[in-house]
């Protein structure tokens, strides 16, 4: 198994993209930590991380509180001896026009998914330093690079992130870290399955591969990114779109 004896930790892991790469990485043997804003949202995955005997705790934190994150990945490394991954997958959407935009749904989203990010990759990056190895992934977005209408406060973090990503990558790399970023397409997680067909169908229309994408798509990418196999990988953009933006 890819990663027998790693710790692996996922933000935003109740569901979607993040409980996919959360049960990955348990079937590939790390030490799975899951965290979310809510205890009560967890309780799924966590159930499935147990009937797999995959070793799983939960930490209910807010990626936007430094504090609650440092204490997280602290008592992460003190239970399981290391700090290997950290997928920080949590994110919002709060879309509107750029004219129509409220202050707070820009600062919200900001706060959330760059933010979170920043407070996820400095708290790992300061375990991983001592260690001298560990693998930071961030969610980013094919957004963030081409941008998307009603999108101006999501697609500015998602093209944050990826400067954030470029700029570890370089920073950590003698630390033996590796930070890398992936940008998923249209993906069918269960906010995206509640739209009406018609949008479902315009979707799968842009895609050369005429389907959308699953959260196990996503999943296998961050798996393959933390792996060994990708070893001399480190400030990359890994699209996974089904070709959506050629």
């Amino acid at each position: 198994m890819k990663f027998e004896g790693k710790t692996a930790v996922i933000t935003g892991a109740a569901r979607g993209i993040g409980k996919a790469t959360a049960l990955k990485f348990g079937q590939e043997g790390a030490k799975v930590a899951v965290c979310d804003i809510s205890m009560d949202s967890l309780g799924e995955v966590m159930e499935e991380l147990k009937a797999m005997n995959v070793d799983a705790t939960a930490f209910e934190v807010d990626v936007t509180n430094k504090a609650a994150v440092d204490a997280m990945m602290k008592d992460i490394k003190e239970k399981n001896g290391s700090l290997d991954i950290v997928v920080s997958n949590a994110g919002i959407t709060a879309d509107s026009r750029l004219i129509k935009m409220e202050e707070d749904d820009f600062d919200k989203v900001i706060d959330v998914n760059l933010k979170g990010v920043f407070n996820c990759g400095q708290a790992a990056a300061k375990i991983m330093s001592e260690q001298e190895s560990g693998v930071i992934l961030n969610a980013s977005s094919v957004v963030g690079v081409y941008g998307n209408f009603g999108q101006t406060n999501y697609a500015a973090t998602k093209w944050g992130v990826i400067g954030m990503t470029k700029t570890w990558a370089k920073e950590l790399g003698k630390k033996g870290i590796r930070v890398n970023a992936v940008a998923p397409g249209f993906i069918l997680t269960p906010m995206v399955e509640k739209m009406p067909d018609k949008v479902l169908d315009m979707m799968k229309e842009k895609s050369p591969m005429n389907r959308l994408g699953t959260s196990e798509d996503i999943a296998n990418a961050y798996a393959f990114l933390a792996s060994d196999e990708a070893g001399f990988i480190t400030g990359t953009v890994l699209s996974v779109d089904g070709g959506v933006v050629l």
